[in-house]
């Protein structure tokens, strides 16, 4: 019985013995699994690309994908949120168009493509960056930004001074800011471009006259006009002349570029239609008055406001006049295109709203003081907002010409810029002002050294004005 019980304590002891050689040849086969299941998905050759990588919110892009398993469904998101889905073909490759979410806050934002079947996956990276090209943001010069998602009402009243930069003269030009980087033009005859996150002054460029003219950057060149008579094309990363072309008159104009033509008026009367990749001139139209403004241009026809008291619309390819407008007064301001709309003021005390197409009067409305009209508005959402020379902001309906609403802001002679419900406008009392756009609240005010002339660009959470106390100032939420 003794050797019995040994015997079975001995084959017990030798069956847990077996038993954890078992496990650990389990344990060990499995880690050997892992570690080649992870070596074949390095191996695989899963890759994606984006057609766009930066752009504003909603910004549509094209994803195609390569090296994923055959006939797979491919789920594709943004910042770990689902914004596509697919199937790969018999080569295991997808193209997949997406729009990026309307809420992706300014930066680096990744992309990622995974396969629902074999686990692989690949990523891209997406910049949110939203351009504000030139005075008015767009060619028609509506002053609004539709992306706008960091800025509102709640919010603005916190806005803080980031940074300013200090040029040798007033600054009347009205900022660009495309690819992070600020564009001003400055009385002390340079045009800056300044790093709009730091502050930094990246270059400067020297004309030969004062720079009222505010910049349009557009495929990495920056287009301007001088009181020296001539108009720039600069390279955007360096500000290394391109090419030049000289008017006869000084330009307060700012360019407006569209289908590779720039389009600048000067104080010589015309209007110069010039290749922007060369500087060559295609056509130019000479008017009965200096023109001060920078054209609008929408569905083939140039907007131009004119001394003579006129606003033309021309062909955008000919110059051939399609339609005249006069008034009673100078028109100084920059017109506006919006919804088969052109508004200007002028200096006869009045707010004009015509058609687009034959230049037929719909709507007229005066200042509050009888003063001379030359702001330009913002228009969005149904809405115009206009300031005068007097003592008012208005807000109309843009069909009807329906007052809405006016509120006291003193001496308004640059563009109101609209962002996210939220009207920015510089003023002659030397303050820049945020109101809220559905009401005329104001609902914060900076006070500068000088009067306001320069209108404020909002882009990425930041706004952006010039001052005549010679400084450049921007604007952020505090961290």
């Amino acid at each position: 019985m003794y050797l019995l019980r040994s015997l079975s304590r001995l084959w017990a002891g030798q069956a847990r013995f077996l038993c954890m050689i078992g496990l650990i040849c389990l344990c060990l086969f499995g880690t050997v699994s892992l570690l080649a299941h992870a070596a074949g998905v390095q191996k695989t050759s899963a890759n994606v690309i984006l057609s766009l990588t930066y752009g504003p919110p909603t910004t549509k892009t094209t994803m195609s994908g390569t090296g994923f398993a055959s006939s797979e469904s491919v789920s594709v998101t943004f910042d770990g949120n689902v914004v596509g889905t697919t199937v790969t073909n018999a080569t295991g490759e997808f193209t997949l168009p997406i729009i990026v979410p309307s809420s992706a806050l300014p930066g680096q934002h990744t992309v990622v493509a995974q396969g629902q079947g074999s686990g692989d996956s690949s990523q891209a990276q997406f910049l949110v960056q939203t351009n504000w090209q030139n005075i008015g943001f767009d060619s028609q010069h509506r002053s609004y930004n539709p992306y706008e998602n960091v800025l509102n009402v709640t919010n603005v009243p916190d806005l803080a001074l980031d940074w300013t930069v200090t040029t040798g003269g007033k600054i009347i030009s009205s900022p660009a800011i495309v690819n992070g980087v600020v564009y001003v033009g400055s009385e002390d005859d340079k045009l800056y471009a300044v790093n709009a996150a730091s502050g930094a002054i990246l270059w400067t460029f020297t004309t030969g006259g004062a720079i009222d003219s505010s910049p349009t950057v557009l495929n990495n060149i920056v287009y301007i006009g001088s009181d020296d008579g001539k108009l720039y094309a600069l390279s955007a990363g360096k500000g290394k002349v391109i090419w030049s072309y000289t008017t006869s008159g000084a330009i307060t104009s700012s360019p407006t570029v569209a289908n590779n033509i720039v389009y600048i008026g000067s104080q010589d009367h015309t209007l110069y239609a010039v290749k922007a990749k060369v500087g060559k001139l295609l056509w130019k139209y000479v008017s009965g008055g200096a023109i001060y403004a920078a054209p609008a241009i929408a569905k083939g026809i140039v907007y131009i406001s004119s001394a003579d008291h006129k606003l033309y619309a021309l062909n955008a390819v000919s110059g051939n006049v399609i339609w005249s407008y006069t008034t009673r007064g100078k028109i100084t301001a920059t017109p506006v295109v919006s919804e088969g709309m052109v508004y200007v003021g002028s200096e006869d005390g009045h707010f004009y709203a015509l058609n687009m197409n034959n230049g037929k009067l719909l709507w007229k409305v005066g200042s509050g003081g009888g003063d001379p009209i030359d702001a330009s508005p913002a228009v969005a959402n149904g809405i115009v907002y206009l300031g005068d020379a007097f003592f008012f902001m208005y807000a109309y309906d843009a069909k009807t010409g329906m007052p809405l609403y006016s509120f006291n802001l003193r001496y308004i002679y640059s563009f109101p810029a609209l962002a996210n419900g939220v009207v920015f406008v510089g003023s002659g009392d030397t303050n820049i002002y945020a109101c809220n756009a559905a009401t005329g609240a104001v609902i914060w005010y900076y006070t500068t050294g000088n009067n306001v002339f320069s209108s404020p660009a909002v882009a990425n959470g930041m706004v952006f004005v010039g001052s005549s106390d010679f400084k450049l100032y921007a604007f952020h939420l505090p961290a």
